[in-house]
């Protein structure tokens, strides 16, 4: 995944410059405006899509005037269908109501954008941030999906059953979805695998029945990619075929398919 000068990669990036952006039209906004639709995802830190323009998406309930300001996108909310918290002092529409207002993005993006949102942080060896809740949950989604009509439903109906609470990164989610769309069974996320000796390695996504496993790999420096070079090898070494995905393989489809299709034929599976 690319990265800027500050080091973030390019959904970080984004998300700080919207933040700037907000945090710049927060001290004009008037209480019954909120943050909504992409800006919201963005304010949670969700992985969206890039837009063909910088407008701020900001709402308010019922009656109330449009916000009529230069680079600004004034949307008019329902509260039955929106609930709003504060992130830094920034109200933004709730999690479940932002995914519910996003139906006019394509599936792997919604799917993309649920992933982060339901993520459980589960226990494992290493793992970081143990026990945080999850910013929502598939439940809360799908009660937001019914609240009431919302735009690209039937997008929306088919993107909360392909959302899974184990993807830890955008890159990941799309992966997934190319395979288990081919017809490829669904891979394990962030499997934890043990060796002879113990803890071997945690993989993106694995098969372990068929010992296949898939790895995203970012752009890597020094130390980190001497690390991953070393556990791709020690998962050969104990037999598994380790698949390693870059974003010009995951820009090629088809190659990145057939690629895991042949790894888990050679391993007995049969569609």
């Amino acid at each position: 995944m690319k990265t800027d000068a500050s080091g973030l990669d390019e959904f970080e990036a984004r998300a700080e410059e919207v933040r700037t952006m907000a945090r710049a039209y927060a001290v004009r906004m008037r209480p019954v405006e909120f943050f909504s639709h992409v800006t919201a995802a963005q304010l949670w830190g969700a992985p969206t899509p890039r837009v063909v323009d910088s407008l701020l998406d900001v709402a308010v309930f019922g009656n109330d005037p449009l916000p009529r300001c230069r680079g600004i996108r004034g949307h008019r909310a329902d509260p039955r269908l929106t609930t709003t918290t504060l992130i830094d002092e920034l109200r933004v529409a709730s999690p479940a109501s932002v995914w519910a207002s996003l139906g006019v993005l394509a599936v792997e993006d919604l799917v993309v954008i649920g992933d982060y949102f339901c993520r459980e942080w589960r226990q494992g060896f290493l793992r970081p941030n143990v026990g945080r809740p999850p910013l929502t949950t598939r439940t809360k989604l799908a009660a937001a999906l019914d609240a009431g009509r919302r735009v690209g439903v039937a997008r929306l109906r088919t993107a909360l059953g392909m959302i899974r609470e184990d993807s830890w990164s955008p890159r990941e989610s799309l992966c997934r979805i190319l395979l288990t769309t081919a017809g490829l069974p669904e891979p394990m996320l962030n499997l934890d695998i043990d060796g002879p000796l113990g803890f071997l390695a945690c993989v993106d996504m694995a098969y372990p029945h068929y010992r296949v496993a898939i790895e995203y790999q970012g752009q890597m420096h020094g130390a980190r990619y001497a690390k991953d070079v070393e556990r791709i090898e020690a998962l050969r070494t104990a037999g598994w075929i380790v698949i390693q995905v870059t974003s010009a393989l995951l820009a090629r489809p088809s190659e990145l398919v057939d690629r895991v299709r042949q790894a888990l034929i050679s391993r007995g599976w049969r569609a």
